[in-house]
């Protein structure tokens, strides 16, 4: 029960900031075909002055492998109740991930970032693999990741 209210808690703090109104929004992360094991997948948010404000979706189910996303662990010291109720399986190479999430309008083009850490077992850890930020005009647009992540994009 109390990683179940740690997770709305979480949830409500990233949906409604300010008591904003929410939309749903559909995060897709397509990884490249890099040869190696299932990556595990860290997707965060940060406010403007670069503060956790939270975690949206890990993909990757053994909490081992969770200090390889180095940057979203460092942010939560490793806290797996930041991410109950919000897990899934890692994702294969050359496969895409697909998340629908309600996101606070309060998070849109006020200098809120979205990070993707990822990590694949026997190759390079790969922090911030993706970071852009949450703006209205940045939906539907693709960006790179630097290693494992062919492209991701956010739509509303």
């Amino acid at each position: 029960m109390k990683s179940l209210l740690v997770a709305l808690s979480l949830t409500t703090a990233l949906v409604m900031p300010a008591m904003a109104m929410a939309r749903p929004v559909t995060l897709t992360t397509t990884l490249s075909n890099y040869g190696g094991d299932g990556a595990y997948l860290a997707l965060y948010v940060t406010d403007a002055a670069g503060a956790y404000a939270g975690s949206l979706w890990m993909a990757g189910g053994k909490s081992k492998y969770y200090k390889h996303m180095t940057d979203w662990y460092r942010a939560t010291n490793g806290d797996t109740a930041q991410i109950d109720g919000i897990t899934g399986a890692s994702v294969g190479a050359g496969r895409t991930l697909d998340i629908s999430v309600d996101l606070s309008d309060a998070l849109f083009d006020a200098g809120y970032v979205l990070h993707i850490d990822a990590a694949v077992e026997n190759m390079r850890e790969s922090p911030k693999e993706v970071s852009i930020p949450l703006t209205t005009d940045g939906a539907g647009t693709p960006v790179k990741g630097r290693r494992y992540i062919a492209d991701f994009t956010y739509n509303m």
